[in-house]
């Protein structure tokens, strides 16, 4: 689960509580009151802590500029993007305490009349082929909103993105650049541009830790291997690549070389006004979760709280789309199928349903036959897929405390599978007879199953779309290849060598819906 570190007292103005606690003083009463309204919300409270105290237990001692502000440790839900950060909990919770309701997102028209365009031209196929972008306009920035903007990428970053290699963000100030925009893909040498730069704070202000310059490909990914220890693991993303992603502006600017780094001339700043977001990838639906999470989090910065203005954005094959889509999706769930599931049908009824989703952020209304309840689901809430999930919502919304214990009223007697009660009996045996069991590989190259083993093919191997190595390019069909590796790799141990496996062999199979079996 990740964990997401907040200020209390900013979580606290956020949420318009303080249970009872007072401005920057510890407050043991505050904290078992948030603990416990992270339980009932189906969170939890990690830990009370500061920056301060965090450093001192990690490297003995803490930096003179360290916080003393009281940190709240918040564990998440892996797949609750939308709490990764202090704007997507602190919304969360006055909506589950019924202070406001779900926000509705909306596009805003360009000021031009007409929108922005990105290109995405043919040969970024080959390397990252989406593309989605989003602006948001007349945004406020401060040094807290600030750092939460910057957090939340670097969390969905380690999370739903795969640390860059499957999603990346790039964010920039578009007053400092011009569309429309291209998305290319580019030798690395081709690819000139002042990286953004490193910065120290000194004081109240940030500054650059080297004078900039500019850069190829090559020297960049040089220069990152020696100084920046932080973009430096994710260099290999790009490194065997022949051509390197880039996004240019209608005046040849350099805004981002995905996913490694941005442009230094495009950099968002507190003074920054309109905010370019774009988001590259290699699956398509990842791509539109994190633009949902990063335009839904900090839209209500915008002069038009929750406001976006979408960009056109023109794949390789001409056509053309807009994003982000913004629109919701809607689910019918019966009734009954949630009471029942959730054990309460002494305790909830079908017109107290649709209340406990809509406290859960998700909009519900009842039909009249009272059998199903209709589920509006935002953009923020990717998590919500099945009928369980509503029902888990529900079960959350009513309070896993206030559901009623009870025994099953059937009683169930497991046993184990007959393969492997006999597997294990075999093993058993074959040990008791003195020969040592051995556990190998289920893949193994190709040659492994053919030429090594005096055959000119083996029709029946299920091959790996993708292998990282030669020596996992199938599945094996005999388990005799991974017997003479071992024998092989053993020769100075005194004969005989009295070895067996019992396991499985990976097969093709037509009848099978995926083709192969085990």
């Amino acid at each position: 689960m990740p964990t997401v570190s907040v200020v209390r007292d900013e979580l606290f103005e956020k949420i318009g509580e303080n249970f009872g606690a007072k401005p920057e003083v510890p407050c043991k009463e505050a904290d078992d009151k948030f603990d416990e309204l992270c339980f009932e919300f189906g969170v939890e409270l990690d830990d009370v802590t500061s920056e301060e105290e965090v450093q001192r237990k990690e490297t003995g001692k803490a930096s003179a500029n360290a916080s003393k502000d009281i940190l709240y440790k918040i564990d998440v839900p892996a797949n609750r993007y939308d709490l990764l950060c202090i704007e997507g909990i602190a919304r969360s919770f006055r909506v589950f305490l019924g202070k406001e309701k779900a926000p509705k997102f909306h596009a805003s028209a360009p000021p031009s009349g007409s929108l922005q365009k990105i290109t995405i031209l043919p040969d970024t196929q080959k390397v990252r082929p989406i593309l989605v972008a989003a602006i948001l306009r007349n945004f406020t920035f401060n040094k807290k909103n600030y750092k939460s903007f910057i957090d939340l990428q670097e969390k969905l970053h380690q999370n739903i993105c795969r640390q860059r290699s499957i999603v990346s963000i790039g964010t920039h100030d578009l007053d400092t650049i011009e569309g429309p925009f291209t998305y290319e893909a580019l030798p690395r040498q081709q690819i000139k541009f002042i990286p953004l730069q490193p910065r120290e704070k000194e004081g109240e202000k940030e500054e650059v830790k080297e004078e900039p310059r500019s850069m190829n490909g090559e020297e960049l990914f040089k220069h990152l291997r020696d100084k920046d220890s932080h973009l430096k693991k994710f260099l290999p993303l790009l490194d065997d690549e022949p051509l390197w992603p880039v996004i240019y502006d209608k005046n040849r600017r350099v805004l981002s070389l995905p996913p490694i780094i941005n442009g230094e001339h495009s950099k968002i700043t507190l003074n920054t006004k309109n905010v370019l977001i774009e988001v590259t990838a290699t699956d398509a639906t990842k791509a539109e979760i994190v633009l949902n999470m990063m335009v839904s989090m900090f839209s209500e910065y915008c002069a038009d709280a929750f406001s976006v203005e979408q960009v056109e954005v023109v794949s390789s094959n001409g056509k053309s789309a807009v994003t982000p889509p913004l629109t919701v999706r809607e689910m019918e769930v019966k009734v009954d199928y949630i009471i029942d599931s959730v054990g309460v049908r002494d305790k909830l009824t079908a017109d107290g349903v649709a209340p406990l989703l809509t406290k859960m952020s998700l909009t519900s209304v009842l039909a009249k036959d009272k059998s199903k309840v209709t589920v509006t689901i935002p953009i923020t809430r990717s998590d919500i897929l099945h009928p369980c999930d509503v029902m888990e919502d529900a079960a959350i919304g009513h309070g896993y405390n206030n559901i009623t214990v009870t025994l099953p009223k059937v009683s169930t007697e497991g046993y184990q599978q007959p393969l492997n009660k006999l597997t294990d009996q075999l093993r058993r045996e074959i040990a008791f007879a003195g020969f040592t069991e051995v556990l190998t590989f289920s893949l193994c190259s190709r040659s492994e199953v053919t030429e090594m083993l005096n055959l000119k093919e083996e029709p029946r191997a299920v091959g790996i779309e993708n292998p990282k190595t030669v020596e996992f390019e199938v599945g094996r069909t005999t388990l005799l290849v991974g017997i003479l590796k071992i024998v092989h790799n053993n020769r100075h141990h005194p004969v005989p060598l009295r070895l067996f496996e019992l396991s499985d062999v990976i097969l093709k199979d037509s009848q099978k819906d995926v083709g192969a079996k085990n």
